[in-house]
């Protein structure tokens, strides 16, 4: 299915932190501009997201010792001993694509021709305002997950450890990503719109230990079904299509 993920403000800490801010000033005319690349970023983006869940079907060893876990019903292979260990012990997995849109590109290739400041501080609101945007995605596969009696731990994309980018294909034709959401792959396994998101997440029969921190630290409460509900994060989207 294709979620329409309301994402309407970002952190300005977290958009600092991917310009490389380290606590130098911040004059009142870079405070004016980053808000108006934060208000243009949201005013452009179209957040969306695809999400299912599949059932784990193996896990198997490669010859030469790699880790590997398949899913039921799709050819996504998560091969790596970094997603090995995440997944120990997982019944299922929840997969997620997630995009601001190419609206955000347009407006980063016109700021490269016009004004490369701006590009900047576009990019940085968008690299925010993308991670928004996912958390929002994780948040529903957490609320699926509880309703079929499980529990999650956190995402993990492709890249992250030694999870391999060429897995990138098999996961967004598992979720049909390039005609649902335009998002497609470069050559080199990077994707368009550039700040799109894919990610992994556990489903498992027990809650996990420090998967989650409480409520008040949690980068998933602004949109969790669970908090909203009264219910503690001790569960978790079991989508099958």
């Amino acid at each position: 299915m294709v979620e329409q993920l309301k994402v309407d403000s970002v952190d300005r800490t977290e958009v600092l932190r991917y310009l490389g801010h380290r606590g130098q000033e911040v004059t009142p005319e870079l405070e004016a501009r980053l808000d108006a690349a934060v208000a243009r970023c949201l005013e452009v983006a179209r957040p969306r997201a695809c999400l299912r869940s599949f059932d784990v079907a193996e896990r198997t060893v490669r010859g030469d010792g790699t880790p590997e876990l398949r899913l039921k019903d799709c050819a996504l292979c998560l091969e790596g001993a970094s997603i090995a260990e995440h997944l120990a012990g997982a019944v299922a997995v929840g997969v997620m694509a997630v995009t601001l849109g190419v609206g955000v590109d347009q407006e980063l290739r016109r700021l490269s021709l016009t004004d490369p400041l701006g590009q900047v501080l576009f990019d940085a609101a968008a690299t925010a305002a993308i991670e928004r945007a996912a958390d929002a995605a994780e948040a529903l596969l957490v609320a699926d997950a509880a309703a079929g009696g499980l529990h999650t731990n956190w995402r993990f994309s492709p890249g992250y450890g030694d999870l391999p980018l060429f897995c990138q294909p098999t996961l967004l034709a598992a979720l049909d990503a390039q005609r649902r959401l335009g998002v497609t792959l470069t050559p080199s396994m990077l994707m368009v719109p550039t700040k799109s998101v894919t990610a992994v997440v556990g489903y498992f029969d027990s809650p996990q230990v420090g998967a989650r921190p409480g409520c008040a630290a949690c980068n998933l409460r602004d949109w969790c079904t669970l908090r909203k509900a009264g219910t503690p994060c001790t569960g978790g989207l079991r989508q099958k299509g």
